[in-house]
């Protein structure tokens, strides 16, 4: 009989102490699937440009279950029943929502695995889990996939404002020092109720949502989608590209034994089977840093002159604007490039792209947010809100960028 304390604190420096509240939780957490997530960094290439941004999806997995703790507790004290099942089954999917998560996430899902995105990936190690531990993880699995007929269950783990969105934003604000990510989980929390079975707050918090939507807002154009990030990422899935070219031709490609399995074929969803969940979760950040740092000195130009920026933050030159850049523009810099470097104009796309982004802080077209009102008539958060700012943040704002080497300035 095992004689380990399965109630055990993490010491968490956003909230504090952690409790697992539960030994199914803790042996979860003790799992290969889930400690890989401790090599998985949460904002990707982001330390290039914030220094303390180191933080991992293990981190983030954790706080996640934490405020979800809160939620389960400030619900049932407002008389929401929720049973110990269903109790469960909100830590157990918070805790794994993240699972699917490669290494640099976004980079990787267009480039090693093309056309698969982590929630699907995040579903199969879930899946297999629940095999592992005799279905323990069922429910889990159906409040997840939205299929449980309480639908709040699933709004408390993905929605506009779910306890994975309350988390990533103080904890990438904390990292990253970008003080205006900073929001109120605690008065959110408080604030949440349940009618129907839908998820609603409070409309004595609205002050607390709006400032949620405005920092989610901001921490997208200084954090996820600043510029030095996003060039990064666009770089590391370019090289990623060109070592698979390269490897798919044949070519001699030093890499670990499972980022060389998805860099010598492609595999669809449908054929994600019991081997290939099995290579991917062997996979993390440190096979892909590894991988750059013997690229460095490849003899292909292209994987050995991307590597190195990488390697030592010597990125391309990006440069945003509100209106699209011209097919001449990009033709014109592709030029100058082919003839310093000899390369083809299908070579240069490797350095030379362009493309857009776009943020949007509150979707008004998907599942909005939900207000109680003191009449106890329910509204959308943006027809209660009396800020005109909140309408602004329902409307996408969209960037175009363009890439190319600093020699062509």
């Amino acid at each position: 009989m095992s004689t380990i304390n399965k109630l055990k604190l993490f010491n968490d420096p956003i909230y504090g102490f952690i409790s697992v509240p539960s030994p199914l939780l803790f042996d979860l957490i003790q799992h290969p699937y889930f400690q890989r997530l401790r090599r998985i960094s949460q904002m990707g290439l982001s330390y290039l440009v914030y220094p303390g941004a180191h933080h991992t999806r293990f981190h983030h997995a954790i706080g996640s279950m934490h405020l979800m703790q809160k939620a389960v507790e400030v619900l049932r004290f407002k008389g929401v029943i929720i049973s110990k099942e269903e109790e469960n089954a909100l830590y157990i999917a918070i805790l794994l929502h993240d699972i699917g998560h490669g290494p640099f996430s976004h980079a990787l899902e267009h480039s090693i695995v093309e056309e698969v995105n982590h929630e699907s990936i995040s579903l199969l190690f879930m899946e297999r889990l629940n095999e592992l531990f005799d279905g323990q993880l069922s429910l889990a699995i159906e409040v997840f996939k939205g299929n449980y007929s309480r639908r709040f269950l699933h709004q408390l783990i993905s929605s506009q404002l779910d306890m994975d969105r309350m988390d990533y934003l103080n904890r990438d604000s904390f990292y990253s020092g970008v003080t205006e990510g900073t929001i109120s989980s605690d008065r959110l929390i408080q604030m949440m109720h349940v009618v129907d079975d839908v998820l609603v707050l409070e409309e004595k918090g609205i002050y607390s949502i709006e400032k949620f939507l405005m920092a989610r807002r901001l921490m997208y154009w200084q954090a996820y989608l600043h510029k030095t990030s996003l060039v990064a990422e666009l770089m590391l899935t370019k090289t990623l590209k060109r070592a698979k070219v390269l490897m798919q031709k044949g070519v001699s490609v030093e890499a670990s034994k499972p980022l060389q399995y998805f860099m010598k074929q492609s595999i669809p969803m449908a054929a994600f089977n019991e081997e290939v969940l099995s290579q991917f979760a062997q996979l993390d950040d440190y096979d892909v840093i590894s991988a750059l740092k013997s690229w460095q000195f490849h003899d292909d130009f292209i994987l050995s002159t991307l590597s190195k920026m990488i390697i030592n933050r010597d990125l391309l030159k990006i440069k945003l604007s509100a209106d699209k850049f011209s097919i001449e523009t990009v033709l014109g810099y592709k030029n100058q490039l082919s003839s310093l470097y000899n390369l083809s104009l299908e070579e240069c796309n490797y350095f030379i792209y362009k493309g857009k982004i776009k943020n949007q802080a509150y979707n008004n077209t998907s599942e909005p947010i939900q207000i109680l009102k003191k009449d106890k008539t329910i509204e959308e958060v943006i027809e209660v809100s009396d800020q005109l700012n909140l309408k602004a943040l329902a409307k996408p704002v969209t960037k175009y960028y363009l890439c190319f080497p600093k020699q062509l300035l």
